[in-house]
């Protein structure tokens, strides 16, 4: 991983909102608007900050018909079943058990 990937997840999960989403998604895949019904936020954010988690390569998303849903991005995702809740991206980790909801 680069220095500029680094900066860019760092980046990403430096907004409280979009920590928030990391950790719903550490426990099962969403798509927007039910995501932002969890969080409530409005879809718009939602959309925003799942945008911004893509681009840091901490998200993914996958069609299914006309619904997407978003989730942890596999390589971070097979991380996850070694480590728990503890998502490690080489450069830093983060637990997320221990954030607030």
């Amino acid at each position: 991983m680069s220095k500029t990937d680094c900066m860019d997840i760092l980046k990403a999960l430096a907004d409280r909102t979009r920590m928030r989403i990391t950790k719903a998604l550490l426990e099962q895949e969403y798509g927007v608007n039910d995501l932002a019904g969890k969080l409530r936020i409005s879809q718009y954010n939602a959309s925003k900050h799942l945008r911004i988690l893509r681009q840091a390569g901490i998200v993914e998303v996958r069609a299914i018909g006309t619904r997407r849903e978003y989730f942890i991005a596999q390589p971070f995702r097979e991380k996850l079943q070694k480590e728990g809740h503890t998502l490690d991206f080489g450069c830093c980790s983060f637990r997320f058990d221990q954030l607030p909801g």
